[in-house]
């Protein structure tokens, strides 16, 4: 955490945290020396094309900017004909969730680990000709934003101005003053932190812009979701009693005798962190909506040992491990495993596979069941 990375600009992570995170922009020339991306624009296309990763195209009229009818959004799925029917500029592509489906981008994720698992999000790729982009506006979360090929310029501003152009498919200041703009050559990164307004605009064709963005769940969200999985495992199936209900002078008034008997039902809600640990890492560790594991074939528990102790398993690139104080959760499920076996667990959710001699231990042995149920689920696979 106090060695210096050419990352953050010859900063160390702990610097970083204590000067910029969600505090101010870091711009960061030779972030990735030689970077010159992770796709062809033809093969990002083509998974534009997969109706498993989530796409947009972005185009919009430059003369008609400022009016909400002068942007055109759609969703992918697409197909060639979406692509060679384009204008020669001002359009965007953006698909998301790349790290799920490229182990070079879940490799460029990894990078960034000195922030928690729980926090990462994931990479998502743009592609634009000159001119194109997706206006001004503001992210709620923090956000790494690395040049691959091409060139782009980044415009940004601490305005507090954050009006929108009414009735447009995104969400586009109407009113943008710029502070600051530098051009990102490849393997240049702009680090911003929420809320701050910023604009990138390609200055040639296909310019590619690799965005590592961190997830930032509102406080609405997060409740829903803990009310939710304390109705699920929780609170006791327990219904409204009231022995001691005198007769009513006003039967449709809700009387405070009713308001405190609930008021008690709901001070039994688990609000310690005890409680609180294993839901963050229950709800952080779950896939997407969009995320489809495929089920490995089946083998018998003898030949899936012999397999892993050749070769090794690795984590699916859709698959997230998360732990809270020796309780471990994978793709939102709880791990039932022994105790002893934490050491090992905790090598999984951090380096993302167990090597063939981390399967030839004998710590293997009491998560063998466990490993080869989700290896059947097609949450990990053999490192070959």
């Amino acid at each position: 955490m106090h060695q210096a990375l050419t990352l953050l600009n010859g900063l160390s992570p702990a610097q970083f945290m204590a000067d910029y995170w969600q505090k101010k922009p870091l711009l960061i020339r030779g972030a990735i020396p030689g970077f010159e991306g992770l796709l062809t624009p033809s093969e990002l296309a083509g998974l534009a094309c997969e109706a498993e990763v989530p796409a947009r195209l972005i185009q919009f009229d430059s003369e008609r900017m400022n009016q909400g009818d002068g942007w055109q959004v759609r969703q992918g799925p697409f197909d060639d004909e979406d692509f060679t029917s384009l204008p020669a500029r001002d359009w965007t592509l953006l698909v998301q969730g790349v790290n799920h489906v490229l182990p070079e981008a879940q490799a460029l994720l990894s990078q960034f680990s000195f922030v928690p698992n729980a926090r990462l999000d994931d990479v998502m790729v743009s592609y634009a000709p000159t001119g194109g982009g997706v206006g001004p506006h503001i992210d709620s979360y923090d956000v790494f934003l690395l040049q691959g090929a091409g060139h782009r310029r980044w415009r940004i501003s601490q305005q507090t101005d954050l009006r929108l152009i009414a009735d447009a498919p995104l969400r586009i200041l109407s009113h943008f003053e710029c502070e600051q703009e530098w051009v990102l050559a490849p393997g240049d990164m702009l680090y911003l932190p929420p809320n701050v307004a910023h604009w990138g605009i390609a200055e040639d064709d296909d310019c590619m812009t690799y965005s590592i963005g961190f997830r930032a769940p509102a406080a609405r969200e997060l409740a829903i979701e803990f009310l939710e999985a304390c109705r699920q495992e929780m609170l006791p199936d327990e219904l409204y009693r009231d022995p001691e209900l005198q007769p009513a002078q006003d039967a449709a008034a809700i009387d405070q005798q009713m308001v405190s008997q609930v008021a008690g039902m709901l001070r039994r809600l688990p609000w310690e962190t005890e409680q609180l640990g294993p839901f963050l890492a229950k709800y952080f560790s779950e896939p997407k909506a969009y995320v489809v594991f495929s089920p490995n074939r089946k083998l018998s528990a003898e030949k899936f040992l012999q397999r892993a102790q050749q070769s090794g398993l690795v984590m699916d690139l859709q698959t997230q491990m998360l732990h809270w104080q020796g309780q471990y959760f994978i793709n939102g499920e709880r791990v039932s495993v022994s105790a002893e076996a934490g050491p090992l667990l905790n090598t999984f959710a951090n380096q993302r596979l167990l090597t063939a001699a981390d399967c030839q231990t004998a710590a293997i042995h009491p998560l063998l069941p466990w490993l080869r149920g989700i290896y059947l689920s097609g949450y990990v696979h053999f490192s070959d």
